[in-house]
């Protein structure tokens, strides 16, 4: 008997024990569902779902959190961008009541819920349109923790608008904001903070083809309006141009085009079809890359630094294409003749060598010639004795009486008269040069424009590359 009341005994706690468990069982792992009402006060009535939850008088504090996964469709034209993000509030309600049974940090709502309590107003300021994603199901949800606050967040697509300076375009830096602003609650009843731990994610794989996500911070925005101060929070993307592009699909082909326009001042000037072709075509291909590089842009009231860089290279094809009729102007619209060849030189002929003119002998005085003739005689008759010093009898048969005399040295003396200094022979004057042959006004005026070309070839090289240096100078701190 004792072992039969020790046996039911042991029935009854071990169906207790199994009763406590399930009970624990059930109430942690399969919780009644809730209902709207197990989270409003018990009497409805006084709760507003219109009425900001503030505490003692004290505006209610709305944190915001941005996680920003996508930037593109930056549109210059427009002046829009596209952005996906995750938008998080966290407020605060502590008129609601918390489920009984809340064993967990926070507990999902159903997001329909957000009809019957109060939540922020918050809108898209700068939005164009803001699409919601509803794929595979509606990207949003709600968490009750269990200190009353409330976390909302969403994922939303938007385009947004982007106000843009393109006055140094495309050297320029765009900040682009995404603006969110209380609708109908002034700073009195509601305030928007950044949240205080991760107010800001960007995604770090941002990938923009014509721009670079240099910086991003986050900002307030409370702007003042006739009504009242109204609580603004904004989140400012800087974006830098990427001047790779351009360079190479605007600056250098234009570049290309003027350097093409001064191949016309090495073809000659007679050469019109030619010279003129080149220079139009220059011009139109140069109006059309003008024309390309505006397509993107809005149609602005100021220059722009790409303007200034277009109008400059097309003044100096339009310049190179204006030299040419100066060219013509010079030229006088008249027939060019050809140049007269200049007469063949003559061949030089050696100089002949004039004989040098004979010294006329210095004249002789009568004595002298008398004393001559004698010593002729003298000599032919053999009575000349070659002595130096004697006397000399002549024959009998000699002209004139007999003077002896002694023989003189002066007779036999060759120095007795001395011949004359020789004079200097002239010199020969060299062979005129051939005259050149003189220009003709129609050569003179061919003379000109060729000067003309020549002075263009280095003239327009070297303005255009001073100018080019002083364009990249100032934009330099913009690179």
């Amino acid at each position: 008997m004792f072992l039969y009341f020790l046996a039911m005994d042991s029935k009854i706690v071990l169906f207790a024990i199994l009763s406590i468990n399930l009970q624990q069982f059930t109430q942690g792992e399969f919780q009644q569902s809730l209902a709207i009402t197990d989270i409003l006060p018990e009497d409805i009535k006084r709760y507003d779902k219109m009425r900001p939850p503030k505490k003692e008088g004290a505006p209610t504090i709305v944190y915001f959190h941005v996680t920003v996964m996508g930037l593109d469709s930056i549109d210059e034209n427009s002046m829009t961008y596209v952005a996906d993000i995750f938008f998080a509030q966290t407020w605060k309600d502590h008129r609601l009541r918390l489920p009984e049974n809340m064993t967990t940090e926070y507990r999902l709502l159903e997001v329909d819920w957000l009809k019957n309590v109060w939540r922020p107003d918050s809108f898209f300021k700068n939005a164009k349109s803001v699409t919601f994603q509803t794929m595979t199901i509606p990207n949003h949800y709600m968490w009750l923790y269990k200190d009353k606050t409330i976390l909302y967040m969403v994922k939303l697509t938007l385009k947004l608008s982007c106000i843009m300076n393109f006055a140094i375009y495309p050297h320029d830096t765009q900040e682009c904001k995404l603006q969110m602003e209380s609708l109908s609650h002034t700073t009195d009843d509601m305030i928007f903070q950044w949240d205080p731990t991760t107010p800001l994610v960007v995604d770090e794989n941002i990938e923009l083809p014509q721009v670079a996500l240099i910086r991003n911070e986050t900002a307030d925005c409370t702007q003042v309006y006739s009504t009242g101060n109204f609580t603004c929070l904004e989140v400012v993307f800087t974006l830098k141009r990427r001047l790779v592009y351009y360079v190479f699909n605007t600056y250098i082909p234009t570049c290309m085009i003027v350097i093409m326009s001064w191949v016309s001042f090495w073809i000659k000037p007679e050469a019109a079809p030619a010279r003129v072709t080149l220079g139009v075509t220059s011009l139109l291909t140069l109006s059309t890359q003008h024309a390309k590089s505006q397509s993107s842009l809005p149609p602005v009231s100021y220059l722009k630094a790409v303007d200034a860089f277009m109008s400059v290279c097309t003044v100096f094809v339009f310049m190179a294409l204006m030299e040419y009729c100066l060219i013509n102007i010079v030229l006088s619209d008249t027939p060019i003749p050809k140049p007269i060849a200049p007469p063949p030189k003559p061949a030089a002929e050696p100089a002949k060598k004039e004989p040098d003119p004979k010294p006329e002998p210095a004249p002789k005085p009568i004595a002298d010639d008398k004393i001559e003739k004698l010593f002729d005689e003298m000599v032919k008759n053999k009575r000349v004795m070659h002595t130096t010093r004697r006397v000399i009898k002549p024959p009998l048969d000699a002209d004139g009486p007999w003077i002896p005399r002694q023989e003189s040295r002066i007779i036999l003396n060759p120095t007795i008269a001395p011949a004359p200094p020789p004079q200097r022979v002239p010199p020969v004057p060299p062979a005129p040069e051939p005259e050149k042959p003189k220009l003709t006004p129609q050569q003179q005026r061919l003379k000109r424009a060729i000067y003309i070309d020549r002075t263009s070839r280095v003239l327009f090289p070297a303005l255009f590359a001073t100018l080019n240096g002083i364009y990249w100078a100032v934009f330099y701190e913009y690179l």
